[in-house]
């Protein structure tokens, strides 16, 4: 079939749409290549009922557009429909991921050209100071947005997964680096909006895991168990890897070692121990770059500490250290600070005040608010000892210009 004897119009939607060759299409609408191919034809048939609103809602335009012409003494077909789901959400009061509204399609290329960005953002997260990245990241979600009004099919669903990663990164910064968990229960909301446009179960499974933070470090077991079942429930669709299995009991023993509940984290964390040692053979997908075997025995760690554990939290600290990637910057501030206080308890201020003097030295470099929370914890704890000279020079370490107005802004 020559291009110049074709119905251009229609394969020109389907590549703008990501439907490279006519049998994805025909698996898309569940028909026979061969019924594409026809379609594609100069005289292409009118689309069958049924087959009429799923080719207008995959290729994002109305039939005639698409090169199709009405039956003799048949009405015009209805244009595309304008509203969707996103609907309902609205209507509920809560911020919704537009969809596609406008018949201005772009090309399959701009799915690829967006999750470059994206890629880039998830590896500046670990280097970049989240104050500067955030805004970045924030821009980069509201052009994904638009791009969805403006992309149909595989394409669409690409660009909505790179959005909800992008939305997921932007939502972590606001909760561990920021510690603004009211926008950051927005923007994971938005994020899973996303990841329902793409559906993608696992990157779902991820942001409801991520929320579940939140009702947690408020000791809110219950609605923090919530999303825990919900997380669980979507990776069951995934499937899963082994790491993202281990990591979901990692989150839920970090969330129950929150709300009180010690012997429930330690055997999560045990579980997850025996996850990690057998594997299920699934890769973990590129965005999960926030877990490891060493990011787990830090969970580990610091509910050992939690419990009163002290020798035992002291040695797995200390082996996260040697374990842990240079990379690491944000997690190393965390555990210096694990170890500060794992030494306040033991009663040896001394070492508690250089543990957490190597935490401020590291979040001079990269900024992390979960470290200097750890931090403000342990000099709460040796309020005791304020009198003694290392205790003294770890204050004119913490109370700094930056930090006091950090502090005081909270």
């Amino acid at each position: 079939m020559s291009q110049s004897a074709s119905n251009v119009r229609l394969r020109s939607a389907r590549h703008a749409a990501g439907y490279r060759s006519q049998q994805e299409l025909a698996t898309a609408l569940g028909v026979g290549v061969r019924q594409v191919r026809r379609w594609e034809s100069e005289n292409p048939p009118w689309p069958h009922p049924e087959l009429q609103q799923a080719l207008t809602d995959l290729l994002g335009q109305d039939l005639e557009s698409l090169g199709f012409t009405p039956p003799a003494g048949r009405d015009r077909p209805h244009t595309l429909r304008r509203t969707t789901a996103g609907t309902a959400v609205a209507a509920a009061g809560l911020a919704a991921i537009p969809v596609q509204t406008t018949a201005a399609i772009q090309p399959a290329s701009v799915a690829a050209d967006f999750e470059a960005v994206t890629r880039s953002h998830r590896r500046l997260y670990w280097s970049v100071t989240p104050a500067t990245l955030h805004p970045a990241a924030v821009a980069h979600a509201a052009l994904g947005c638009a791009l969805l009004t403006e992309t149909t099919g595989q394409t669409r669903r690409s660009v909505a997964a790179a959005l909800a990663e992008s939305y997921l990164l932007a939502g972590r910064i606001e909760f561990f680096d920021l510690r603004d968990s009211e926008h950051a229960g927005r923007t994971l909301l938005l994020a899973l909006q996303a990841a329902g446009q793409a559906d993608d179960p696992l990157l779902g499974a991820a942001i409801l895991a991520h929320s579940a933070f939140i009702p947690a470090w408020d000791s809110e077991r219950e609605a923090a168990a919530e999303r825990m079942v919900a997380a669980r429930t979507y990776a069951r669709r995934g499937p899963a890897s082994t790491e993202f299995l281990a990591w979901l009991d990692a989150v839920e023993a970090e969330c129950e070692t929150r709300c009180g509940n010690i012997r429930t984290a330690l055997h999560l964390i045990g579980h997850a121990e025996d996850v990690l040692r057998h594997g299920t053979g699934h890769t973990s997908p590129p965005w999960m770059d926030w877990f490891s075997g060493a990011r787990l025995a830090a969970f580990k760690g610091n509910t050992q500490l939690v419990a009163g554990h002290l020798p035992q939290a002291r040695t797995t600290l200390l082996s996260v250290l040697e374990d842990m990637p240079a990379t690491e910057d944000k997690q190393r501030t965390v555990v210096y600070g694990d170890l500060a206080a794992v030494e306040a308890a033991a009663g040896n201020p001394e070492q508690a005040c250089a543990y957490a003097r190597q935490a401020l030295d590291q979040l001079g470099i990269t900024w992390y608010a979960m470290g200097m929370d750890r931090i403000r914890e342990v000099r709460r704890t040796l309020a005791p000892h304020q009198h003694e000279q290392c205790v003294r020079d770890l204050d004119e370490h913490l109370y700094g210009w930056s930090t006091t107005v950090s502090a005081l802004a909270r």
